[in-house]
């Protein structure tokens, strides 16, 4: 088996892994047995340990994300070579051996002994002293056979769940399927979109490199860049001055397409973090209005620091449940952007745990909701106003089949997004449907996140 993915190299080894390696696996606890979001834990754990080098923090995010990432590969090989099955193990002990199983099979600067000593280590200093011979030999016996291996289905080659490779294979073929199974094994950049109305592209591209972060044109979105060698995101001068947005280059399409004009009063139902509507904001250059909404206090609170790091004056946030009508909103928005809760199947690539906590039934059950939410918040567009109806999944179900049921149900028309959609990003397409008013951009076929984008105009009685 070939290794990949980066590490920290030997000579490291033996200084203080131990206690990265117990961060690792606390984090990985959090996600695969008490089923917490894993980009909220990953993100508290780097934020809590930033006093770290940069070297062990890339050690414990890359541990962590590829156990995720692998783990249907890992669970085959615990269960190939282990006396004992997983669902009988102790969760520290099973959790230990994936992480372990990880940077044997996965991390190429990772010598095996150092991978099973320190493992047996982690095991003792958890109160498991008694099984540190079992987990020593799990992973010596994975160490030996490791280049052996033959992954039995292809559910297992590509570490994505037979239902969502099966639903997949049907929807887009099985050529298709694989392309964007395997583009989630892949290392992903930090993207971000720059906030041009506070800086210069020069300013920013000289804030970065001064901080020696290596800086990649997207190509499709000007404003939309790639970020590598990012030591922690927050230490960023370009960040904390509010010149840079996390943003997927997906995610800025969305904006883009909206064509929103100076003075357009906005409504953002289900924005948080808030970069669509910052995005918007932006392009508003000052005038106008944009209101941002979601469901919880929490989710405002993260829309508000955005706000205050941006600096825009036109925009502002409210706790709103996207379900219940507001009367007051009654044929107000100039644009109404409805990027609603989906089952994120095509941001699998950033968020690894979704392809195991998400199932066909809840896909269901969300295409539901957004019809749901759909039915209020349409009358909130002005005749002759526009609404943005997106998502970051892949499934027919959530976006094409919502969007035609909104032009079947409601006065709206479909808007050609031929002028709007640039013929570059259309040959990423797996069909042009740029005059029928959406696209479905895929995974793997360029270098954003599976992403669901239309824009129907309410119709003028």
């Amino acid at each position: 088996m070939t290794k990949t993915g980066t590490g920290k190299p030997a000579k490291e080894e033996n200084r203080s892994t131990p206690g990265v390696r117990e961060i690792v696996l606390e984090i990985l606890l959090e996600i695969l047995e008490k089923k917490q979001y894993s980009h909220l834990v990953l993100q508290k754990a780097l934020t809590k340990y930033q006093y770290l080098d940069k070297q062990e923090r890339s050690f414990i995010k890359r541990t962590a994300d590829g156990t995720l990432e692998r783990l249907i590969q890992i669970d085959y090989l615990i269960e190939s070579y282990s006396s004992v099955k997983l669902r009988k193990m102790k969760p520290v002990i099973r959790t230990i051996l994936r992480m372990s199983i990880y940077q044997i099979c996965f991390m190429d600067r990772i010598p095996d002994s150092a991978a099973c000593n320190e493992a047996v280590k982690l095991a003792a200093r958890r109160g498991f002293s008694g099984l540190k011979g079992f987990v020593n030999g799990v992973l010596r016996n994975v160490s030996r056979h490791k280049d052996e291996i033959k992954w039995p289905d292809d559910s297992t080659a590509l570490c994505l769940p037979q239902w969502i490779l099966s639903l997949w294979e049907g929807q887009y073929g099985k050529e298709t399927a694989r392309t964007m199974a395997e583009s989630f094994l892949k290392e992903r950049p930090l993207t971000v979109r720059m906030n041009l109305s506070l800086a210069s592209r020069e300013e920013i591209f000289a804030s970065l490199e001064n901080q020696g972060v290596k800086i990649t044109e997207s190509g499709f979105a000007g404003d939309v860049i790639f970020l590598s060698q990012v030591d922690y995101l927050e230490s960023l001068d370009a960040f904390s001055d509010g010149w840079l947005q996390v943003q997927d280059l997906s995610s800025s399409l969305a904006g883009d397409v909206a064509r929103v004009k100076e003075g357009d009063y906005v409504i953002d139902v289900c924005g948080a973090p808030g970069g669509k509507s910052l995005h918007i904001a932006e392009l508003l250059h000052g005038t106008g209005m944009v209101e941002v909404r979601d469901l919880t206090e929490n989710k405002i609170a993260l829309v508000e620091d955005n706000i205050w790091r941006s600096g825009f004056s036109n925009i502002e946030a409210r706790v709103q449940d996207a379900t219940e009508y507001d009367p007051d909103s009654e044929e107000k928005a100039d644009l109404l952007i409805a990027d609603l809760p989906c089952s994120g199947l095509g941001i699998i690539g950033r968020k690894p745990d979704i392809r195991y906590n998400m199932t066909e039934e809840q896909t269901r059950e969300l295409a539901k909701l957004q019809r749901t939410i759909l039915s209020v918040v349409w009358r909130y567009v002005k005749p002759g106003g526009v609404m943005v109806f997106s998502t970051c999944t892949v499934d027919p179900a959530e976006n094409e089949e919502n969007f035609y049921w909104m032009l079947k149900e409601f006065p709206f028309e479909p808007v050609d997004l031929t002028g709007r959609i640039g013929d570059l990003l259309a040959e990423a397409l797996p069909e042009d449907t740029r005059k029928k008013g959406y696209i479905q951009l895929l995974p793997g076929f360029y270098p954003g996140d599976g992403f669901f984008i239309s824009v129907l105009r309410r119709k003028k009685e």
